[in-house]
């Protein structure tokens, strides 16, 4: 069952891990739902999430990660994520934090660790998300207009180069990213591959369109429901249980809202990046959670009606 009180995220702030939960999340312009089991109730397992609240409440970034293994050396590269998702928690482009995943990953994958992932980020004055994934399965959408579930396709290529594949396999990979409008109702769903590697009395795995499929057939009237009712169906397909790995599902929405936080909590961001700044200098202290300096960022922070987002 869901927790009974909803996270609330607050300014500059990073929630998640890789630990049980069933958990509301709510930010400014945007609603989600966070499920998350490890393999056989352990303490904590290969799947990773993570969501982030910039220093103005304008940005939003969502992370789901499978880290191959268990253990020890999964909960550490949690907590390496987590460090950088604060790093790159201001910045409206999210391509600088992937690299920094890849170049992590590049760094252990000796030790044969890699991961697949999905990171979006949710810019809330223009409710627009851009999607990166990176050899993860793909993330369904549902269009409230049309009352229709689609697949959210990857780019899988980039000149002659093959691109998006796992992090860690390959330390000079472009990851590339799409962008797409979302609309009040939309529904954004992530998830880990447990999901789609379930098999039927067929002994046939679902896959992701099978997943599609599954996913037609749920009533989307009440978000709170809809993941309960996806791993229902799939547990009913798959005699009872999914839950021979990690069970991770991510679902999220625009709420309407207009994605940013008050004058008051504006007005005092900067000084809540210079705090942080500072902490940063100390010994033991995070890298400094800067911005991007592009005008759509700053110039977005600054002055409330600066609404244009950039899409390079």
């Amino acid at each position: 069952m869901p927790d009974d009180h909803p996270k609330t995220m607050t300014c500059m702030e990073v929630w998640g891990g890789s630990e049980t939960t069933d958990n509301a999340v709510s930010m400014n312009g945007l609603d989600a739902w966070v499920y998350s089991k490890p393999y056989q109730s352990a303490e904590a397992g290969g799947d990773v999430y993570y969501v982030s609240s910039c220093a103005t409440g304008r940005i939003t970034r969502l992370l789901v990660a499978d880290v191959s293994g268990h253990g020890a050396k999964v909960r550490d590269t949690a907590a390496t994520l987590r460090g950088l998702m604060r790093r790159y928690v201001n910045h409206l482009d999210q391509r600088q934090f992937l690299k920094s995943m890849n170049s992590h990953f590049t760094e252990i994958s000796e030790g044969g660790i890699f991961a697949t992932a999905v990171v979006t980020t949710f810019f809330g004055p223009t409710r627009y998300l851009t999607l990166c994934n990176a050899g993860h399965p793909t993330p369904l959408i549902y269009r409230a207009k049309q009352r229709e579930w689609s697949l959210l396709e990857r780019q899988r290529t980039s000149g002659d180069a093959i691109v998006n594949i796992p992090l860690g396999i390959e330390g000079m990979t472009e990851y590339g990213q799409i962008g797409l409008q979302l609309h009040p109702g939309d529904l954004v769903l992530c998830y880990s591959d447990s999901l789609i590697e379930a098999c039927g009395e067929d002994r046939v795995m679902l896959g992701e369109k099978g997943l599609l499929e599954l996913a037609r057939t749920l009533d989307v009237k009440d978000p709170t429901q809809v993941v309960p009712q996806l791993l229902a169906k799939i547990a009913a397909r798959s005699g009872g249980s999914i839950e021979g790995d990690d069970v991770t599902v991510l679902l999220f929405r625009p709420n309407g809202g207009r994605g940013s936080a008050n004058f008051f909590l504006r007005a005092f961001a900067p000084i809540r990046v210079l705090g942080a700044t500072i902490r940063a200098c100390l010994p033991g202290g995070q890298s400094a959670p800067l911005p991007d300096f592009k005008l759509a960022n700053v110039g977005g922070a600054m002055f409330s009606g600066f609404n244009r987002f950039w899409r390079g």
